[in-house]
């Protein structure tokens, strides 16, 4: 079992929000020229592709049973629908604005991470997380008017993975994180096989095969690396810490997923939504200041005692 050691959990996390939204313009690049049935299938082979060798090569634990094996496969299960529902709104929402939305997710888990697993969550953090979820609001409302019931994937998206990363916590600690997303995508390339296969056979178009352009091939290999980088840094930052000290780390997503969909797509959030954006990430890096202002108390008593 691995100790928590909040810091190192809160530094895998913010590469996981520096690398997500890279995958996630990549997603949007080519959401609307290739299935999104096999943008996904091709996301998680790529997964085990890379993953397996390096598990293979440094002799990592990797076989599961029981308990664990059960928990692995309802968190494939999760991470497939939960990529498959943003997948989708990336073909119709800009960037920052998908991404700010998903951001209702901090809230939930929080409040999960309160009643499930019994973790602390003090008065101050979860005053902080409802004014981000307020913020989240603001930025769902010109998004729906825009493009209707589209703008509410993100939420799914958000109630999805708020119970991915509580599962996945439950098991962090009793798994190698390579191994575990090796595993992970081994899972799903199995499961979704037969979906896609089914599909091309009845001609049902979101999930059917088709032969991918060079161009499109370099995107899925991008989004491939780009995917199994970032989650793998989230798997193995929930062995050092909390669900509910990681939650608010992934506000920073959004100034990253800014800059990414003003440079690539030339979008930016419009003004009530830019409102909304500044109030979430006001609420998250608060959070995060009180995250080491604690750091700091703790690790104090033990400076003091120390010998000279």
């Amino acid at each position: 079992m691995t100790q928590d050691r909040p810091l190192i959990g809160v530094t895998l996390m913010l590469g996981f929000c520096l690398i997500a939204p890279m995958g996630d313009a990549v997603a949007k690049l080519i959401g609307n020229s290739v299935g999104i049935g096999q943008v996904v299938a091709i996301r998680f082979a790529l997964q085990a592709l890379i993953l397996f060798p390096i598990v293979w090569l440094t002799a990592r634990q990797w076989r599961m049973q029981g308990r664990v094996m059960w928990l692995t496969l309802l968190r494939t299960v999760l991470h497939i629908i939960g990529i498959a529902a943003m997948f989708t709104a990336l073909m119709y929402l800009p960037l920052a604005d998908a991404v700010a939305i998903v951001f209702v997710m901090p809230f939930f888990m929080l409040v999960l991470g309160k009643m499930i697993l019994k973790e602390v969550v003090g008065p101050r953090r979860l005053a902080a997380c409802i004014v981000g979820f307020v913020g989240t609001l603001l930025v769902i409302q010109p998004s729906f008017a825009t493009v209707g019931w589209p703008a509410l994937l993100p939420v799914f998206v958000a109630a999805n993975f708020s119970v991915f990363m509580l599962v996945t916590r439950q098991i962090a600690k009793e798994t190698d994180p390579i191994g575990l997303q090796a595993v992970s995508g081994l899972m799903a390339v199995a499961l979704m096989l037969p979906i896609l296969l089914i599909s091309s056979l009845i001609g049902f178009a979101p999930l059917e095969v088709s032969a991918p352009t060079a161009t499109q091939w370099n995107l899925l290999l991008a989004l491939g690396g780009l995917g199994t980088i970032a989650h793998l840094l989230m798997t193995w930052s929930l062995r050092y810490a909390p669900s509910a000290t990681l939650a608010p780390m992934q506000y920073l997503e959004i100034p990253f997923a800014t800059v990414i969909g003003l440079l690539i797509f030339n979008e930016f959030p419009d003004a009530l939504a830019s409102v909304g954006i500044a109030i979430t990430m006001a609420a998250g890096l608060y959070i995060i200041l009180r995250e080491r202002a604690t750091a700091r108390r703790l690790a104090l008593p033990t400076r003091q005692q120390a010998p000279a």
